[in-house]
Order: structure tokens, then C-alpha cells, then sequence
């Protein structure tokens, strides 16, 4: 369907990458794999013609519809949720007007034997064919499933979509290229800022109704669930796995042993051979060999093995000083916004060494009541902190709030006190900022740096209860798994705000469930507390 061919990217005296071609085919499902850095989003922009390549082209079918969603866009207002998002069918409603339009024309005019009686014919019978091979007869049912799907209620949809925060209106642009049904659908980082069930949903919407997918993202889960095929974009070049991504993991690491063993044998037989000319190329009777031996040599086709990223975040957090025994007690929490109820009766206690997880639709109050135990707002109720806690809080928009004009090595220098700041060229290496990459400004860092960055401040004091709003957004996978190791060693205590199930999965003991303006406690890990719930609406189902 589309192909690429030969396609490099330079800038800056440096080479992302160079030489990749690869064809994307109909009902192909790609996960784009690839450290921070490595030219991802780069390459998406390339395929949705947003930026030139330095060489190479892509072709495609001209009728071909190329849809993308950008890890961050500007959304124009004046609209309501339904308006906005039903724009994914305004191209048919122009089709619809301009069919009847014609119409109008063939009805007034006599000249039926001219040529242009016939032409105007010609191209309404052209529109037409168009226009009915898109079913869009149902389109309002389309827009409310796709809205209800990503998690809004019906009495959003006539609000205005300048009333919703970015993270909502991303789920509007989603919503709508969802609804186009176009050939190929780019998506970076589309599970950022959705919850579960929103994710779960998306999920069965692009196994089942999309055409060809190229995504990229650092959910795990997701990506194994809805992709067939991996392309790595790795050290300048691409590899092409039609598999998804946990057998791609396996494949990758059975090729670069096999590649490995071959070129051992490939150097032992150079070895063995060169011994063997050096032996023997001054005696007469071994002329023919020692010829024949240097020959083959010379033919000899060199192997290599592919080079590994090696660079690795290496994170891990300094002993906790003891708290009391439970850190955080709440009883009758609530919060209300005027007449608006985000939850009210939250009778929590956290112990020391609970590593618990805050989940549930966004906007029902799971970054408020973070923002409670933070002491940043008011609440209804008594909540308590406990005997010597000491609170390391990675808030969600923590990266965005970084001073761009800053260099790497600036933001950590302002923040660190006594004798942390002996140690901070240490730190920052330790979080792959060393070298030159301290010298980088804020604003040339990427989405995952910056959080890389911003997760650096919590490393310059001791802390005892650790809590991370959105902690995994932008993050690699590599870099995540390196996160959640060094969180399962933490000795001290965590909350964690996520929608990331392989994230969460073996991290956490109990899950908070934020819905319906109430608290839930659950001692199990996610994915118990997901069996559950699919459980519970089975059994609502029934009782409907």
C-alpha cells in the first residue's frame, strides 16, 4: 500500500537515521520500537508529510487517507464535544451538499444533448459513487459510541471543548480520526491520557475496525495486544519483525546470539588460518595451501553483530528514613468544586511499606486527592499525615514545568543543596545525561528526557512516601522497567497514579478505585482487580 524507500534524516551534522525502506500493507498493525531519541516520531511525522525527509521517498495510492495523531496539538474551540468530533464527516457532508447542488443544476437545464449536460452527469454519478460507498448514514450513533468509548458522559457533549484540560481534548482528536476510518492511522502515544477502560476500548476499536496502524507507545500490554508487527528503529537503521512485541524481544535476542556465534567461528577460523599461513608460507612444499588459504581470505565475507544500546538509566533510590507506621490516614475525605462533588467519604489508611495504586477514569479525583495529601488544596474531613514523613512527589505535568532556557545540568544545580551537589555530575550521568548531554538545553529534550530530568529532583533528598502522578508517560520501556525495579526495591512507601497495567502488574498489593464520587479499596494486585471489575459488569448485565 504505502512504501518507503531510502529514507534519511540529518540534521545538525549528525544522522538519525539513513537508508530505511520498508513497506506498510493493508491491514497491517505496527508497533514502532525504539529508545528515547532514536527518530520514533520522527519518522511518523515523515509518513504524515508534517516534515521532509533529507532523502528518500514514500509513495502511495493517491486515493490513500493518511491520518495522524501528534504526542501534542493545538485543538481550535468555538465548538461543542459532538460538533468538534463530528467534523470526521464533514468532508462527507460537503460531498452530500454539492451532490444535491448538481442535482438542482440537471433539473433547471435543457440542453440535455450538449457536452456539458453530459459532463455534469458524468460527475455527479462520480460523486455519488463516493459518497454512498462511505456508510455514513449512522453517523451520530458513530460519534456517541467513539465519545462514550473514550470516556466521556453524555451531558459532555454539548459542552464546549475549550471547558475540557489538553488530556480531553487529545481524546476529541483521537475520536475524530477514529471515526474518518482512514487507510493508514499514525498514533504517538496515544494511551498518555486515557485511563483503562478507555485504553481497553481503543484496543478493540483498532483490532477490529481499523485498517493499517502504525503506533508508537511504552504500554506494554497495549502494544502486545493490538500489534502483529515490530519495526526497531535502532542505531541509525530499521529491523522489520512480523511479530508483536514480547516475541519480537525474543526474536531480537535469538538472532544477535546466533549472529554472535557466527562470528566467533568467523574469528577462529581467521585465527586458525592466519596461524596457518604464518607457519607455513616459507615452505616449499606448502605453497599451493598457503595461496589457496590467503585467497580465501581475501574472499572472505566479514560478519558482524549488531551493535546494542548499551546506555541504560541506573536508578536507585536512597534508604529511607522510618516514618510512623502509617503514613497517610484519611477519614471522610472529600472534595467539592461549588456544587460539584469529585468524591466525598474516603476512609483510607496507608501503612508504611504499602505500595498501593490510584485508578480510574480521568476527572474522578485521583490527582486531587494526591493533591491533598500535598496539602496544595483544601478537602472536607481530617487527614493526617504520620510521624516523620518526608514526601518525594512527581506531579503529571512535573516535565512540562521545566524552564526551557535552562541546561540540563542549570535545572538540577538551582534545586540541589549540601552534598548532593558534589555528586551531580554523578547523577546526571546515572540518568544518561553525561558528557555533553548536560550542556543540552530544556527545550531540545524529548518527551521521555524531560521526564528522565524531572524524575531526577526526587534523588536529592532522602524521602520516605513516594507519590507518582502519571510517573511511566514518555518513558521507553527499557527506561520503565528500570523505574519499576527500582521501585519494588524502595524501602519506603508509594502511591502510584497510573493507567499502566504492565507497570502496575507486580508493583502494587492494593488498588484504590476512584468512580462514581466514591473510593474503593481493593487488596489485590491490577490484574485480580481487573478480572473483578469485568466480573461486576458481567453480573450488572444480567441484573439489567
Amino acid at each position: 500500500m504505502i512504501s518507503i524507500d531510502g529514507l534519511a534524516v540529518e540534521f545538525g551534522g549528525s544522522t538519525l537515521f539513513s537508508d530505511i525502506s520498508f513497506v506498510i500493507n493493508e491491514k497491517d498493525r505496527i508497533a514502532l520500537m525504539g529508545k528515547n531519541g532514536a527518530g520514533k516520531s520522527t519518522l511518523l511525522k515523515i509518513l504524515a508529510g508534517v516534515r521532509p525527509p533529507s532523502r528518500g521517498k514514500i509513495s502511495a495510492p493517491k486515493e490513500c487517507v493518511i491520518s495522524y495523531l501528534p504526542q501534542h496539538l493545538m485543538t481550535e474551540d468555538g465548538r461543542t464535544v459532538f460538533e468538534e468530533t463530528a467534523q470526521a464527516f464533514a468532508q462527507q457532508h460537503e460531498m452530500e451538499a454539492e451532490i444535491e447542488r448538481l442535482n438542482k443544476e440537471l433539473e433547471t437545464r435543457t440542453d440535455y444533448e450538449t457536452d456539458s449536460y453530459m459532463a455534469l452527469i458524468e460527475e455527479v454519478s462520480t460523486i455519488s459513487e463516493k459518497f454512498y460507498a462511505i456508510d455514513a448514514t449512522n453517523y451520530e450513533e458513530d460519534v456517541e459510541k467513539a465519545l462514550l468509548g473514550l470516556g466521556f458522559l453524555r451531558e459532555d457533549f454539548n459542552r464546549q471543548t475549550k471547558d475540557f484540560s489538553g488530556g480531553w481534548r487529545m481524546r476529541i482528536e483521537l475520536a475524530k480520526l477514529l471515526l474518518q476510518k482512514p487507510d493508514v492511522l499514525l498514533l504517538d502515544e496515544p494511551t498518555n491520557h486515557l485511563d483503562i477502560e478507555s485504553i481497553q476500548w481503543l484496543e478493540d476499536f483498532l483490532i477490529n475496525s481499523a485498517k493499517a496502524v502504525i503506533v508508537i507507545s511504552h504500554d506494554r500490554k497495549f502494544i502486545d495486544n493490538i500489534t502483529t508487527r515490530t519495526l526497531e528503529v535502532t542505531m541509525g537503521r530499521i529491523y522489520d519483525y512480523k511479530v508483536n512485541y514480547s516475541k519480537y524481544l525474543e526474536l531480537r535476542k535469538e538472532r544477535r546470539e546466533q549472529q554472535q556465534k557466527a562470528y566467533d567461528e568467523q574469528q577462529r577460523f581467521i585465527a586458525d588460518t592466519t596461524e596457518f599461513i604464518d607457519r607455513f608460507k616459507g615452505t616449499y612444499s606448502k605453497t599451493t595451501q598457503v595461496q589457496s588459504r590467503v585467497k580465501m581470505l581475501e574472499k572472505l565475507d566479514l560478519l558482524g553483530v549488531d551493535e546494542e544500546d548499551s546506555s541504560a538509566l541506573r536508578l536507585k533510590f536512597p534508604p529511607s528514613p522510618r516514618s510512623g507506621n502509617y503514613p497517610v490516614i484519611m477519614d471522610n475525605v472529600g472534595k467539592t468544586y461549588g456544587e460539584h462533588t469529585v468524591f466525598r467519604n474516603a476512609n483510607i489508611t496507608v501503612e508504611r511499606g504499602d505500595k498501593v495504586a490510584f485508578v480510574g477514569k480521568n476527572g474522578e479525583g485521583k490527582s486531587t486527592l494526591v493533591k491533598c495529601i500535598m496539602k496544595e488544596i483544601e478537602h472536607d474531613g481530617t487527614l493526617t499525615l504520620g510521624h516523620n514523613v518526608q514526601i518525594g512527589y512527581f506531579a503529571q505535568n512535573q516535565a512540562s514545568m521545566l524552564d526551557e532556557n535552562l541546561t540540563v545540568f542549570q535545572t538540577i544545580d538551582d534545586v540541589a543543596k549540601g552534598d548532593i551537589r558534589n555528586k551531580i555530575r554523578d547523577l546526571l550521568g546515572a540518568f544518561m545525561f553525561g558528557g555533553e548531554e548536560s550542556t543540552k538545553k530544556v527545550k531540545v529534550l524529548s518527551g521521555g528526557e524531560r521526564t528522565r530530568l524531572a524524575m531526577i529532583k526526587l534523588l536529592l533528598e532522602p524521602i520516605n512516601l513516594l507519590i507518582l502522578d502519571e510517573p511511566t508517560n514518555h518513558l521507553d520501556l527499557k527506561t520503565k522497567d528500570i523505574l519499576k525495579q527500582a521501585l519494588a526495591d524502595f524501602d519506603g512507601t508509594l502511591v502510584v497514579v497510573s493507567h499502566d497495567r504492565d507497570f502496575l502488574d507486580g508493583l502494587v498489593t492494593k488498588v484504590y478505585e476512584f468512580g462514581n464520587k466514591k473510593i474503593t479499596e481493593h487488596l489485590c494486585g491490577i490484574y485480580e482487580f481487573l478480572e473483578k471489575k469485568k466480573m461486576d459488569s458481567l453480573n450488572e448485565l444480567e441484573k439489567k
